[in-house]
């Protein structure tokens, strides 16, 4: 009896082993979970997300990677108390990564943990948002990929597309930190090479037509940054300008794409992919955002929107990379 009890007990300790064993084989199956908070629903964030999913795909498949990932998408629709909750709904669903698309989703993120890593998509500088310490070496627990567009340059494309002598209009949020600064490289390019600028900001979607009819006969072109509300309000704008012959110049092809005439600029896919790249990283070699470099985008485009360049007097063929 005694030795059939010691067997007894020796095979339940045994099949407690094999149990345990048998859970931590399925937790390490279980694939990866991915947190992603967007600021607001526009075509560039768009564009930007997808290319983050194709881009850990397809360095997963590149590496023999059979590796299941779970998204967990929210998007606070713009809204200050949903980036607050949805943060801190993301952090506490214990993800293997987060992602934060555009400055406020980011910043969102990064005050509800120093922990978790984090990586960003469409922020313009990381380092002036509060983020990392320095965008060479973060420091913290994010880094990411900014959307620096070539200010300079794009001003130089507007210019060029001007049929008159009025000032360039530049119109966007200053509620956002990304477009302040952009206005004020725009400011700096202009002074450099005496251009005339006017500056003007709307702050939400109603203010922007009203805005822009304020602009009607006083400017000879339009310069839009990537801005969060000016690229929701891309269809809007692009109807008013057509309407004013005005040529619109825009800080992301996507926005172009939109309303916009051209602009020369980055493909938010392509950033998004280069993040998803990042997050491979990440995810499968152990990499730690506090030593991984801030990446800008590789690739520029000239992006031109035949059919409003021609509804303005504008052939496409006038219009060239500056």
């Amino acid at each position: 009896m005694k030795k059939l009890l010691a067997t007894s007990v020796a095979l339940l300790g045994l099949g407690l082993v094999l149990a345990g064993c048998s859970s931590k084989s399925d937790a390490s199956n279980s694939g990866l979970k991915v947190g992603i908070l967007q600021v607001v629903q526009h075509g560039s964030l768009d564009e930007a997300r997808q290319g983050f999913k194709a881009g850990l795909k397809a360095e997963l498949k590149a590496h023999g990677k059979s590796t299941k990932v779970t998204y967990h998408y929210l998007n606070a629709q713009g809204d200050q108390a949903n980036l607050n909750t949805m943060s801190q709904q993301l952090v506490q669903q214990k993800s293997d990564l987060l992602v934060g698309i555009a400055t406020p989703a980011a910043q969102a993120l990064a005050k509800k943990t120093t922990s978790t890593p984090t990586l960003v998509t469409a922020v313009t500088d990381l380092q002036s948002a509060g983020l990392v310490k320095s965008n060479a070496k973060p420091q913290t627990n994010v880094s990411g990929t900014s959307d620096l567009t070539p200010v300079g340059l794009q001003l130089k494309l507007l210019a060029s597309m001007a049929t008159s002598k009025l000032p360039l209009g530049v119109m966007y949020n200053s509620s956002e930190e990304n477009s302040v600064l952009q206005v004020k490289l725009a400011k700096a390019y202009a002074k450099q090479h005496n251009l005339k600028l006017k500056v003007v900001s709307a702050t939400s979607t109603n203010d922007v037509a009203s805005v822009l009819a304020g602009l009607t006969g006083k400017v000879s072109g339009l310069y839009l940054p990537t801005d969060n509300l000016m690229a929701s309000a891309m269809k809007t704008i692009g109807a008013k300008a057509k309407a004013a012959k005005l040529p619109v110049v825009t800080g992301s092809i996507e926005m172009a794409e939109d309303g916009g005439t051209a602009t020369y600029g980055i493909n938010y896919y392509d950033l998004g992919k280069q993040t998803g790249k990042m997050a491979y990283d990440v995810l499968e070699n152990n990499k730690k955002p506090q030593n991984m470099a801030v990446q800008t985008s590789k690739k520029l485009h000239l992006y031109v929107n035949k059919a409003n360049a021609q509804a303005i007097g504008l052939q496409s063929s006038q219009i060239k990379e500056p």
